[in-house]
Parts: structure tokens; sequence; C-alpha cells
């Protein structure tokens, strides 16, 4: 019999933040009482876990909040981790909480170019955000989760006020941390910060994969609330639970990520309106796209588009493709892909960064790179790949440490 498991899908239609998760599940039917015995695990000054029923534009959620003494230090990756070690926590929500921050540590170390350990959190390493991530892990445990899901995620725009000042909304540890999970997102016209870095942080470290709600069977589903009820936007986030069967297993094992091949045919273009449908959808989100030449009826040689996407993002890549190409129409079927887990760094040639992808046995510098530092040093091309490569492989038997940027999108 395939295996039966529970599922928890965030619907990030209006942002998602820490409080605004852990309220949701809370919403959703996991015991505040139960959540808040696993992080009273967690050496943590005195700070109090309440839950209380309010609205949001109409729609009934839970507001959940912590309080907490003031703090006037900021707490550390390195800090928080030994937290974690030392608290006892249930493994999957150790696991879990571990992942949550291990993304976010590698996002502020990119953006403040430090290694993760040396990261010192602001507003994230205080008590309520800690308590706000083992609080969304001990709920998922309790309510027996075994699979997250995270549809596209709403971001606001315009600016907001952080510890270091003023910043763009979102915030440039949200946009790093979607962008390495490789999570789908989109833009609403407020200046509303409606996705924080601890909820980015969330979903980038908790999420299975990203799109519509799953195939499930529905037994629950609450809205978590934000702080405030502004007009014209629900300010929650929802989590629907459900159980799905598992996928049978394919050639590569069960459970691939699921894609979907976007087509059309052509013979009436040129070469130049090809060329630029590739670099379209591409643009679009498709993870991959490629031309086939074909023989269409009455013998006319013409040529297939083809973009593979994520089915979040299909109807947009599909209406990329249908406008550059000036198709009347385009086709699509859904397949399952297994891809390799990779990780992206960078390393240095003649003092400029290039970015590489390091999978089990194979390390990829990005193209892009090679060709611009190619141009900047009159070096060949073929020449700035290889030592690119022999740079990573250089460095890894040395043992010296590379500034991991996180997990990279598989393309």
């Amino acid at each position: 019999m395939p295996e039966v498991r529970t599922i928890a899908w965030f619907h990030c239609f209006s942002g998602v933040a820490g409080d605004m998760a852990l309220g949701a599940l809370v919403d959703a039917g996991a015991d505040l009482t139960a959540v808040e015995t696993i992080c009273r695990r967690l050496d943590l000054p005195g700070w109090e876990l309440t839950a209380e029923p309010v609205l949001r534009s109409g729609v009934a959620a839970t507001k959940v909040r912590v309080r907490y003494p003031a703090e006037h230090h900021h707490r550390t990756w390195s800090t928080i981790r030994a937290v974690f070690g030392d608290a006892d926590l249930p493994p999957r929500v150790h696991e879990r909480a571990v992942a949550v921050f291990s993304a976010l540590a590698r996002a502020e170390g990119a953006l403040h170019r430090l290694p993760p350990d040396d990261v010192h959190f602001h507003e994230v390493g205080s008590v309520d955000a800690i308590v706000d991530v083992v609080g969304v892990c001990a709920a998922l445990e309790v309510l027996g989760v075994d699979e997250v899901r995270c549809s596209p995620i709403a971001v606001g725009l315009g600016t907001i006020q952080a510890a270091h000042g003023s910043l763009p909304n979102p915030a440039p540890a949200v946009v790093r941390l979607l962008a390495a999970a490789g999570a789908p997102t989109h833009g609403l016209a407020t200046s509303i910060e409606l996705t924080t870095p601890t909820g980015a942080a969330l979903m980038a470290g908790l999420a299975d994969g990203y799109g519509p709600l799953p195939a499930m069977a529905i037994h629950a589903t609450g809205f978590g609330a934000g702080g405030s009820d502004p007009d014209g936007v629900v300010n929650a986030t929802q989590v629907v639970l459900g159980t799905s069967l598992a996928a049978a297993a394919g050639p590569l094992g069960p459970g691939g990520q699921p894609v979907v091949l976007l087509e059309v045919n052509l013979d009436d273009v040129t070469g130049e309106v090809l060329a630029d449908a590739v670099g379209t959808v591409l643009t679009a989100g498709a993870h991959d796209a490629w031309i086939t030449p074909i023989l269409m009826k009455k013998g006319r040689p013409a040529h297939t588009v083809s973009a593979l996407a994520d089915p979040a993002l299909a109807p947009q890549v599909a209406a990329a493709l249908r406008t550059a190409t000036g198709s009347l129409g385009v086709r699509g079927t859904t397949y399952e892909r297994w891809p390799a887990p990779r990780s992206a760094t960078t390393v240095a040639v003649d003092g400029h960064a290039l970015r590489v992808k390091v999978s089990p046995g194979r390390v990829k510098v990005e193209h892009d790179d090679v060709v611009a530092v190619a141009a900047a040093t009159g070096s060949p091309v073929i020449e700035v790949a290889a030592r690119a490569e022999a740079a990573w492989w250089s460095a890894r038997s040395a043992g010296t440490d590379l500034v991991e940027e996180g997990p990279a999108p598989p393309g």
C-alpha cells in the first residue's frame, strides 16, 4: 500500500511572517499548550505565548503573540544553534528549526559578506522570532505533519524600517531567501511588509516544494493573523492540512518534482523570433527552454519551442511563450523530474568572483560569469571555466571554507 502522509500547505496569498505561520497552525488545530511545552525546552529568558481569535478583513483568524523581556544584545547563528542543541527538542522539531535558521544565516551571510556562523541576527535573533520558528516546527510535530508545501509568496513594495535603517520592501534577506529556495513569488501594490525574513526563512527551510494546493483529502484549515487589519488586504496566512497517498514509484524513486512541459509548433517565424522566444520564457520563470526542428503537415519545415516550468508559474510562462511567438495556442503536459541536490557558492579567478553550482561528483561554473571574466581578463572562455572549477576543487582539498549561498534552485 502507498504510504499515507500528512501535508501542510501554506497559502501565502498575503505574505507570511513567523507569528502568522504559527497562528495559522494553531487556528488549524495545533494545541497551544503542547506547542508551548516543546518551546519551553529552550534556555531563553522568560517569555509568554498567547493566542486570541481575531478578524482580518472579516476573515476569522488566530493572532499569536510572544511577549518577552526587552533585550539589548544580538545572537549569532552559532549561539542559536547551541541553544537548539541544548534544548532536547524532538528530533524532527530540531531538524526543522536548524534548517530554517541555516537558510537565514546563509542569506544574511551572503548579504553582509560574512561566514554564516558569524552573522549577528537582529530582529530575527530576538526571543519572539526564535519562539515563532520553534513554535511553528513544534506545531507541525503536534499535528503530525510529514510534508510542507507552499504557494507562491506575496511581497509588498516601497521601503520598511529595520535595525539597519530604511530598507527596500521586500527586505534584501527576503529576496535572497526566496531566490535560493527557488520559491515563486509575486508583488502586491502595498507598502506593508507582507513577508518578513522570519516568514521567508520558514518557507525556504521547511517547504518540500512550491505551487498550488496539492492533491489531498483536506481535514483542517486555519488562518494566522498579522498585527494589523488594513483596508483592502486580508492580513493573514492560510494553512491547509490534509492527507495524500504518496506518488507511485517512478524510474528514479517515489515523489518526483512536478513540472509542466509547454510547447508550440511554428512554421512562420524567423530565427530571430525563435531565439528571442527562448530568452523570453526563461525570463518569465521557466526552468529550461529549447528549440527542436520538425516537419509539419504538407512537409513544411518548422520548429517546436519547448519550455519546462513549475506548475505555479506555468500560466505566466505559457503567456510569455504565446506572446513571444505569436502562436494561437500553447499545449502542456505534466511530468515529474528528479533533480540532483545542489548548492551554490563562489570562487575567484584573477580577483573576479564566479558563481559555481556543486552537486555530488560534479562542479559547474555559471557560463555567464565565465564569459564576463574572460572579457575582462582577455583569457579564453575555456581557460576561465577550467580555472574556476579547479579553484573549487583546490579549496575543498585544502579544507578551505567556502561561503555557501544555500541550495541552488534546479534548472
